[in-house]
């Protein structure tokens, strides 16, 4: 529902992750130099990761690849890094599940249903199941997925506290620029979506602008959005979850699919190290009993008949439902089914 588009925001930090590129030359005497766009800021362990992944291809190429990146958002937003793809200004990108969803909609099943995954495990069972038909609608569409990730979970991070679904429609709710279907799914629930580029998230939260922004703990220390919003629910959201693609190139899958392993290990432990950083400087977290989760789950529920179809196609969100009820129906002692914080 509260769309958090990295991509539009992966930014802060998340990637789940997407190298969006055109074919590569295989000559070893010919450099090619692959632009990749993202809004992973510089310094971060995601951005560590995309470097050293770059060196891995360049050393495997014997010097024939060199990866630039462009971080921080200074190729725009997702959607913006997306098109600069296509006119092949870029010939990479870092993107979000959200992002994804920009080439085509059956991606939004990994990420945009609230509440329907009730662990990691969980989501990245599902998306194993899916990624072979997801792989083939990116690939008619020009793009190769390397890797698919996480970036941990979507919290709602507010300046007032929360705890119930009811408490947030005095809120103005940050919902992406551009991203129309999120907004009006918000409104017709009886809140109040605010429509804005990430890049002004900041200011707005300052200025009164935006209340509540739904986003990984991560994103939030990193861009000082904490500063304004003292209070997080510990509702596990929805998945923050993206990918690395690239038009060709086999010979790049091996250090993508370790660059992709890192990101998710590292983003997941980072949202939770970033948690304790900003409770130390202020940070009130908003827990809620088995019943208040029980209430937010229904709402949830309430939303996915507006949801399937629109925002999710329906034969993505039926086959989410179909393997989660699979995966539930597997035995606790298996080490699924388990729902995690």
């Amino acid at each position: 529902m509260w769309r958090h588009n990295s991509g539009r925001t992966l930014g802060g930090a998340c990637i789940a992750a997407v190298l969006l590129a055109i074919g590569f030359a295989s000559s070893a005497s010919a450099q090619t130099r692959i632009r990749l766009g993202t809004l992973v800021p510089s310094g971060t362990s995601y951005y560590h990761s995309l470097e050293s992944m770059g060196a891995k291809w360049k050393q495997s190429s014997n010097g024939s690849i060199a990866l630039t990146i462009y971080g921080g958002g200074t190729m725009g937003s997702e959607d913006e890094i997306v098109r600069r793809m296509r006119v092949g200004q870029l010939q990479a990108a870092v993107l979000t599940a959200a992002g994804l969803s920009e080439i085509d909609r059956s991606v939004s099943a990994l990420q945009k249903m609230p509440l329907m995954y009730r662990s990691l495990d969980e989501a990245a069972y599902v998306r194993e199941k899916l990624a072979s038909d997801l792989e083939r609608r990116l690939a008619d569409k020009g793009f190769v997925v390397l890797f698919w990730g996480d970036a941990g979970w979507v919290r709602i991070f507010s300046k007032d506290p929360g705890i119930l679904p009811q408490d947030f429609k005095k809120m103005r709710i940050f919902v992406t620029a551009g991203d129309v279907p999120q907004s009006e799914l918000l409104r017709s629930a009886g809140y109040k979506p605010v429509l804005l580029e990430w890049s002004d998230v900041l200011t707005s939260l300052q200025t009164g602008m935006v209340d509540a922004v739904p986003t990984i703990p991560f994103h939030v220390l990193a861009n000082q959005f904490y500063l304004s919003t003292h209070h997080m629910l510990e509702v596990n959201w929805l998945p923050l979850v993206g990918a690395l693609i690239v038009t060709d190139r086999e010979a790049m899958m091996k250090s993508a699919a370790q660059c992709g392993q890192e990101i998710q290990e590292h983003g997941r432990q980072e949202n939770l190290d970033a948690v304790a950083a900003m409770q130390k400087r202020g940070l009130q977290v908003q827990t809620v009993s088995k019943e208040e989760e029980a209430e937010w789950r229904r709402f949830s529920e309430s939303l996915y008949p507006n949801i399937r179809g629109t925002i999710v196609p329906a034969d993505m969100f039926d086959q989410v439902v179909h393997l989660l009820h699979d995966y539930r129906a597997v035995p606790a002692e298996s080490g699924k089914g388990a729902s995690e914080k």
